[in-house]
């Protein structure tokens, strides 16, 4: 696969607590060169950030990030305020104590009202991997599913470790055909992504391959 074939799968990331405009505007610029799928931001830089881009990248951002265990009623508002500031894709992390309660109702009726809040954006739900056993994964797909969701998300990036092959392939196998999958924390190399997007993501996000694609067109 092309490496610019698979940077358009690319949601290039930057979500450092420090980060600034300067670096949000390069993540921007860089994303809209290399026809990345989007730009994930902190919320505060989405309005600027819409504003900039001017409809030419879309705007993705993160609610509930990283732990997921603010209300509903925080991750509706922080959705909301995010897509009328300009947010085009919503990155949602659920609230992980709740699934390990069994409160199943509960994780998939917040995915819903989040859902709604997004009015029609797009949705990725993200369930933290690295924190759950194989029956938390496989009843997190079918939570999805079911809230119809854009999008399963396997990490934040912010937890002990990111996507892994098996993990994505998991999903496949039981997310159905609806929900997409991205794959999302540590992928570093074309060759990785490459084999994430053949397993069956369709997003990766990362902000390394972009970084990466530059160092090879420079010879750095």
């Amino acid at each position: 696969m092309e490496k610019q074939e698979i940077l358009k799968h690319v949601d290039h990331t930057l979500l450092s607590q420090t980060a600034v405009w300067e670096e949000i505007r390069q993540i921007l610029d860089d994303g809209m060169k290399y026809s990345a799928a989007s730009a994930c931001i902190p919320a505060s830089y989405v309005k600027q950030a819409a504003k900039y881009v001017q409809g030419r990248l879309p705007i993705c951002t993160v609610i509930g990030f990283p732990n997921g265990y603010t209300t509903t009623a925080s991750k509706v508002f922080e959705a909301k305020d995010a897509v009328i500031n300009g947010a085009d894709e919503i990155d949602m992390v659920i609230n992980i104590g709740y699934l390990k309660d069994k409160r199943y109702i509960e994780v998939r009726d917040e995915i819903l009202r989040v859902r709604e809040a997004c009015r029609g954006k797009i949705l990725k739900v993200i369930i933290e991997t690295c924190l759950l056993s194989e029956d938390e994964k496989i009843r997190m797909c079918k939570i999805v599913a079911d809230a119809e969701a854009d999008y399963i998300k396997t990490s934040t990036g912010f937890a002990a470790s990111g996507a892994t092959f098996a993990d994505v392939e998991l999903m496949k196998k039981y997310v159905g055909d609806e929900v997409k999958i991205k794959a999302a924390g540590g992928i570093a190399s074309f060759d990785d992504a490459e084999r994430f997007l053949k397993l069956g993501a369709d997003r990766l996000g990362t902000s390394r391959l972009v970084k990466l694609m530059k160092s090879l067109e420079t010879g750095a």
